[in-house]
């Protein structure tokens, strides 16, 4: 093995993964379709199985199958085209690239060059013609390949002019892909722009246009804190890395995506020719000096022997990297007998992708257990027998809802399937069917909460059941904590730390609680710290706990006290009622004035107001038809809580917040007018800009349409700007905006 590169180092492979190098190198032979009519058949159901499939993972994130079951689709295809040549038909997925892009969300691009697909070997038989075939076309011994670890991430194409970034896109369909360049500008090891080293080698071609590919992958420790995340905050978890990787490329809001911590590999290049290098192996020497992340792990290969022995190593310490991979791309090396070679109609026959079998056990499933997340989410989880899979034993796997458990049909007593998608999350591949006992029955969701005892909810159109009980004990730090926020009751003194304490102390069971609460209850907890010293004059010594005291005891009853004032919209919002924000429980309470009203109307009433439609409707009905929740509110009431709406207050206080005139917003002289916010306004924040419109009786929206009544452009105004431009929405700048909020007169046309 010539010029290696490799962190892989020289470790033989372990006793398990030579046995299952060795077994992958058996391949079973292809079913053979005699009959053509079966044959064409079974072609018309294979391009619509990958169809759906191939959507499902590119434009949804969401698959349904794993790569290797979408690639054993794949194949079966390509026999049967092989042996049938006149079934072959263009919109046949041997025939693209596949991918999806999503027109509405991002703006498409048009990639300089095809992004093609690669042909895949799914074992060492299949890797071997591709070699054989390789060097009888180019001569053997004539041949050096780059063998390189095929990332599992989310393909992606970045432009460069002058050196300098300009657009990403997403692969897409292989010609046409999504622009996410502002999600990709806060990926840290993407540079903005190229190295003056690497822009002196591209000589008199410096300023040429260049475009180039790789992966945007997630770390594996990223992937586990997102999901710790998820979980914390009653999220569905990502079901793997590169799932997680591209549902955070195609966020909306790039703030998001760089929360995130992706991470790029790259790769390849629409056209070689600007950067005057002359092979695969030169050209990723030429990427490290521009300044982009290259993987380690590549190896030049003189030999296939060589290229067996570098997929060995990747295959033997896939489990030692902090990213997936699925296997190895080996490429030929020279560009021009890559030009020799040439393209089929969706893929390179100067390259092919050496897949990884999956690691799979079989294990005893012996209980569907549900667990009650914080947000009240109902999650089933499979507790399993102990297995080992790549390198740790697992015992059990989230099977997410009772929609995936009737898909993949496990029951409790099967004998499963396990491994780790993603070589990272335990998940239930299936039951083992020929196994199973004949007196088995189908799991169903518990239709009380496991936690509390309380009715489960189960929304239309969703497949989540939920506990909505302000009692539930799996929800009750949650709830505290956004009781007492400050976009809530906005109770300041009381966070996180002391609601733990109130919980472990048992003083605090809801929400209702709090205000059950003195000052030497409140004092008198222990804070969980200790005294560094001893002080004689307080009576304390070193190692003493230390309480929270008088006076922050004293503060935190007085703002508890406070927030018995807040408006009934505030305390709607607080409640936590699922789809309920800031401006749901004002329009409800602006709306019903009382809780008392509100908990007598029906779903057709709550539905009726602006801006709130059946599904919040129904998420209030179900909210104020538990039990509990109604004895929590009572207690609220008895405690001394406001739980109606005094209008005039409201006002007044809408009109104190935002600036504006009370008695113009009493009028509502903006009423029937929607504007829309964009820019870098410098007066007001957006937020504040909108609430003062809202004041006056405007609507304001974060989308422009045609039934958008102005648009306030601030300083770099992007797409928004340019969309009511050509809808022909009248542009206001940010002295306008004051004019109207002053005057509650637009400006005449």
């Amino acid at each position: 093995m010539a010029d290696q590169q490799s962190l892989f180092g020289d470790l033989a492979m372990g006793d398990a993964s030579q046995a299952q190098w060795v077994a992958f190198g058996a391949a079973p032979a292809p079913a053979r379709q005699d009959d053509r009519a079966q044959a064409a058949e079974r072609a018309a159901e294979l391009r619509h199985l990958l169809d759906y499939h191939a959507y499902r993972y590119y434009a949804l994130d969401a698959p349904e199958i794993t790569d290797a079951a979408f690639d054993k689709l794949l194949v079966e295809l390509q026999q049967i085209e092989a042996a049938y040549p006149d079934l072959v038909t263009p919109s046949s997925y041997t025939q693209r690239v596949g991918g999806f892009v999503d027109a509405e969300q991002f703006t498409p691009v048009t990639h300089m060059a095809r992004m093609y697909s690669m042909d895949d070997a799914m074992n060492l038989e299949e890797l071997d013609e591709w070699l054989d075939r390789t060097e009888a076309a180019l001569g053997a011994g004539n041949v050096a390949y780059t063998c390189e670890l095929k990332i599992d991430g989310l393909g992606v194409a970045i432009t460069y002019q002058d050196g300098a970034f300009v657009r990403a896109a997403t692969r897409g369909d292989g010609t046409t892909g999504e622009d996410v360049s502002l999600n990709v500008r806060t990926i840290k090891d993407v540079p903005m722009h190229l190295s003056e080293a690497a822009l002196e080698h591209m000589a008199a071609d410096r300023s040429t246009p260049i475009e180039v590919r790789g992966e945007v992958y997630m770390p594996k420790g990223s992937f586990m804190r997102l999901n710790d995340e998820a979980d914390a905050e009653g999220r569905d978890p990502f079901a793997n890395p590169r799932n997680a990787a591209a549902g955070s490329l195609r966020q909306k809001d790039p703030k998001v995506t760089a929360k995130r911590d992706l991470a790029t590999f790259i790769y390849a290049i629409a056209d070689t020719a600007p950067l005057h290098v002359d092979s695969q192996h030169e050209f990723l020497d030429w990427l490290r000096r521009a300044g982009f992340s290259v993987n380690p792990n590549v190896s030049r290969c003189t030999t296939p022997a060589a290229v067996h022995q570098f997929c060995a190593d990747a295959l033997a310490h896939r489990s030692d990297l902090d990213y997936d991979i699925d296997g190895v791309v080996v490429k030929v090396d020279s560009f021009t007998q890559q030009g020799d070679l040439g393209f089929t109609a969706r893929a390179p026959r100067w390259a092919i992708a050496f897949k990884f079998p999956p690691e799979e056990k079989t294990t005893v499933l012996r209980e569907i257990r549900i667990q009650v997340g914080r947000t009240g989410v109902l999650t089933p989880v499979a507790e399993f027998d102990p297995v080992t899979v790549a390198g740790s034993t697992i015992a059990r796997a989230t099977l997410h809802n009772i929609d995936e458990i009737r898909r993949k049909d496990v029951r409790v007593g099967d004998t499963i399937i396990v491994h780790k998608a993603g070589d990272v999350i335990p998940e239930v591949v299936g039951p083992v069917l020929d196994k199973r006992w004949p007196d088995s029955v189908e799991w169903d969701m518990p239709t009380e909460c496991p936690a509390c005892g309380s009715p489960v909810v189960h929304e239309d159109g969703e497949v989540a059941y939920r506990c909505v009980s302000l009692d539930c004990p799996a929800q009750l730090k949650e709830r505290l904590i956004h009781w007492v926020s400050r976009g809530c009751m906005d109770v300041d003194g009381v966070g996180e730390e002391l609601v733990d304490k109130l919980v472990e102390a048992g003083l605090v069971h809801d929400v209702a609680d709090f205000y059950q609460l003195d000052v030497d209850t409140v004092a008198a907890l222990d804070t969980g710290r200790t005294y560094a010293t001893s002080n004689a004059k307080k009576g304390v010594a070193a190692g003493d706990p230390i309480p929270v005291g008088p006076t922050i005891a004293a503060k935190v009853i007085d703002q508890l006290n406070q927030s018995k004032q807040q408006p009934l919209g505030r305390v709607l919002f607080a409640l936590g009622i699922r789809h309920v924000g800031k401006s749901v429980g004002e329009v409800l309470a602006q709306r019903f004035l009382t809780i008392d009203a509100l908990v007598q109307a029906s779903e057709e009433d709550i539905a009726g107001c602006e801006g709130i439609g059946p599904k919040i409707a129904a998420s209030v009905k179900q909210f104020l038809a538990v039990p509990e929740n109604l004895e929590v509110l009572q207690r609220l009431r008895d405690a001394g809580l406001s739980l109606e709406e005094d209008l005039g207050a409201a006002a007044a206080r809408v009109a104190q917040q935002t600036g504006v005139d009370a008695d113009l917003a009493a009028e509502h002289p903006l009423e029937g007018l929607t504007f829309v916010l964009t820019g870098a306004l410098e007066l007001r924040t957006r937020d504040e800009a909108g609430a003062a419109l809202k004041a006056l009786g405007a609507k304001v929206t974060g989308s422009v349409s045609k039934k958008t009544s102005y648009l306030v452009a601030g300083p770099k105004a992007g797409s928004k700007l340019t969309k009511a431009e050509g809808l022909g929405v009248p542009v206001l700048d940010e002295a306008q905006l004051e004019q109207i909020l002053t005057t509650g007169k637009v400006p005449q046309e």
